[in-house]
């Protein structure tokens, strides 16, 4: 994949991490031409080990392994080689999103310190993996994010099965090139064709939310039962006729 195919500049990346993971999704279910509620987000529950580090965003790199089968590594003894070299032919930044086929046995994480810190230098700024992470506090000294399934001691003799092709982690497909948000809510994937307005329209629903409902709420609070529900169905009837005369479409809230 070729820094050509993207779409959002670095700075752009940099803003969307300025907010967290649903308000990324409230703009993209307004330009997508996806189901938001099956093509969006993590369908299985994931955790974030790292969430002093906030929101993580940057392009999907692919990998499957299978720690428990060492045949693996008899069919292609340089795999390995060959996928830091397909992980450091691609701009950043980067999100490695793993596909663990032992799942739901853990036989060990593929993510550590030493690790970390090698993809970090690669340009790589987090991974998403249905496996286990390690070394906590080392992979935050490195500037290295971490959603998983779980923690785990020892570390998995990981042989790259293949890499730069679809894999599904958490119950959703991800494919190379993907733009990712991620947080301690879980994680988004953006398909190239929303990517280049996704900042304008999470943008536009953070404000929109910031001036209509969420005001209306705060302000009500101790006024009477009827003019408190007046003040709150006025200000979603303004917040919907915002998305609609935004987005040219009814909007749903």
């Amino acid at each position: 994949m070729s820094s050509s195919s993207r779409h959002l500049s670095h700075s752009d990346l940099l803003q969307l991490k300025r907010w967290n993971t649903p308000t990324i999704y409230n703009g993209w279910e307004q330009i997508t031409r996806h189901n938001p509620g099956e093509d969006a987000f993590n369908i299985e529950e994931t955790r974030d080990f790292m969430p002093q580090m906030g929101p993580m965003a940057g392009y999907a790199v692919t990998l499957v392994i299978e720690p428990s089968n060492a045949a693996h590594r008899q069919a292609n003894p340089r795999a390995g080689e060959e996928f830091r070299r397909y992980i450091a032919s691609v701009p950043g930044p980067k999100i490695v999103v793993v596909q663990d086929l032992d799942k739901p046995r853990v036989l060990g994480s593929a993510w550590g310190e030493v690790s970390a810190n090698m993809f970090r230098a690669m340009g790589c700024v987090g991974t998403i993996t249905d496996g286990a992470v390690r070394d906590l506090d080392e992979m935050t000294n490195a500037g290295f994010k971490a959603l998983a399934r779980r923690l785990c001691v020892g570390h998995a003799h990981v042989h790259p099965v293949r890499w730069g092709c679809e894999v599904e982690v958490f119950g959703r497909k991800v494919n190379p090139g993907d733009l990712i948000h991620a947080d301690k809510h879980g994680f988004l994937v953006v398909p190239p064709e929303d990517q280049p307005r996704l900042l304008e329209a999470a943008r536009f629903m953070d404000a929109n939310e910031c001036t209509t409902v969420i005001p209306a709420a705060r302000e009500g609070a101790g006024r009477g039962t009827e003019e408190l529900l007046a003040g709150l169905e006025a200000s979603i009837a303004q917040f919907s006729a915002n998305v609609k005369k935004q987005f040219a479409r009814e909007g749903e809230w």
